[in-house]
C-alpha cells in the first residue's frame, strides 16, 4: 500500500498560461503600474491608484491595507526610487501573503484509506477537479476510488461515473435521493477492503447559508469518523475564482462548518484577476493545494506561491522568470 511512483510534476508551460488567461494579454498589474508613473516618480498618489487597482483585482479591502501599508513603510525610508523598485516591493508583499498557503496536499498512511471530501456550491467545478485529481494520483502511483456522495443530482451521480470509467476507477454509488452519509459509509468499506489508498467523497453542491444542508455534511463527517477517528483527512473546498469576494465569503462559512484543511482555486482562465487567492491566503490561513485554468487534466496544478506571483505580475512571453 501507498508505494509511490517518482515522477515529476509536469507544469512546463502553465505558468505562461496562467499568465496569459488572468488578463488575456497585458500582465495583471505592470501595464497598469507603467502607466501610474509616467515620469517614474514613486509617491503616496501612485501607492492611492495602486491601492484601487488591488480592490479592483479582488484582493478586498484587508488584503489590499496590509500590502499598501507595507510598501507605504518602504517608501517612508525611500525605497521606491522607480519603478522596478515598486515592482520588487510589490512582489515580496503578495509573496509574504502567498508563501504560507503554499502547503501540497501530501497523501499519509492510515489504517484504511485516505478520504478526502470534496466541497463547494454548484458549479465550481468540484467533480471535474475530482476526476482531475484522481488521474494526478493515479500517476504518483495511488489506487483511488470516488464515492458519489451528491445523491441529489442524477447528473452529478453520472457525470462522476463517466470520470471514473475515463481514468479507470471504482465508483460506489446509490439510488437518487439516498441518504449521502449511507454512501460514504458503503464507499468506506469498499475501499478498506479492496485495500484502497485514496478514497475521493464528492458532496452536493450546497451555499454556504443552507444550514441544513451543512449540517449534512457534518453528519458525512461523523459517519466516516466512526471508522477512522482520523478522517476525513482532508476537506477540501473548490472555488471558483471569478465569484471575487463571494468566494471569500463561501470560505470562510464553509471553514466555521467543517474545518477545511486545503482549498482548490478553478477557472483562473476566466474574468478573475487572481487576486482572490491573496485574499483567501490572508484572511483564512488555509492552504491552497491547486489551481485550474481550463478543463484539461494538466490545466489544473499545485500551487506554487513564486511561481504564482511571477505570472501576476510579468510583463510579457519573453520574462526570463517564467518557465
Amino acid at each position: 500500500m501507498f508505494a509511490k511512483k517518482e515522477k515529476p510534476e509536469k507544469r512546463d508551460g502553465f505558468i505562461k498560461r496562467l499568465r496569459a488567461r488572468i488578463n488575456r494579454g497585458d500582465s495583471w498589474l505592470t501595464y497598469d503600474l507603467a502607466n501610474l508613473v509616467p515620469g517614474g516618480k514613486i509617491d503616496e498618489d501612485v501607492l492611492d491608484e495602486l491601492e484601487s487597482l488591488l480592490v479592483m483585482a479582488d484582493v478586498g479591502v484587508q488584503t489590499t491595507e496590509r500590502i499598501i501599508d507595507d510598501l507605504r513603510r518602504r517608501l517612508a525610508r525611500n525605497e521606491l526610487k522607480d519603478l522596478a523598485a515598486l515592482r520588487a516591493g510589490l512582489e515580496r508583499s503578495l509573496l509574504d501573503i502567498l508563501a504560507p498557503a503554499e502547503k501540497p496536499l501530501q497523501i499519509e498512511r492510515h489504517d484504511g484509506p485516505f478520504v478526502i471530501f470534496m466541497v463547494g456550491v454548484n458549479g465550481a467545478g468540484k467533480t471535474t477537479t475530482i476526476g482531475k485529481l484522481a488521474r494526478r494520483l493515479q500517476d504518483e502511483g495511488y489506487s483511488v476510488m470516488l464515492a458519489a456522495g451528491d445523491t441529489f443530482r442524477a447528473a452529478a451521480v453520472e457525470q462522476l461515473q463517466a470520470w471514473g470509467e475515463r481514468n479507470d476507477v471504482p465508483v460506489i454509488a446509490q439510488q437518487s435521493g439516498a441518504d449521502p452519509a449511507a454512501v460514504i459509509f458503503d464507499a468506506w468499506q469498499a475501499a478498506k477492503a479492496r485495500n484502497i489508498d485514496v478514497l475521493l467523497a464528492d458532496t452536493a453542491g450546497r451555499l454556504q447559508n443552507q444550514a441544513g444542508l451543512m449540517d449534512e455534511l457534518s453528519k458525512m463527517k461523523r459517519v466516516v469518523g466512526r471508522h477512522d477517528a482520523s478522517a476525513p483527512h482532508e476537506i477540501m473546498l473548490v472555488l471558483d475564482a471569478s465569484q471575487g469576494q463571494n468566494a471569500l465569503v463561501q470560505a470562510e462559512k464553509f471553514h466555521e462548518a467543517l474545518g477545511l484543511t486545503g482549498i482548490t482555486v478553478t477557472k483562473l482562465d476566466g474574468s478573475a484577476k487572481g487576486g482572490i487567492l491573496l485574499a483567501i491566503a490572508n484572511r483564512l490561513q488555509i492552504p491552497v493545494r491547486f489551481i485550474g485554468i481550463g478543463e484539461a487534466i494538466d490545466d489544473m496544478q499545485t500551487f506554487r506561491a513564486a511561481e504564482f506571483v511571477t505570472a501576476l505580475l510579468s510583463s510579457g512571453e519573453k520574462d526570463p522568470k517564467l518557465p
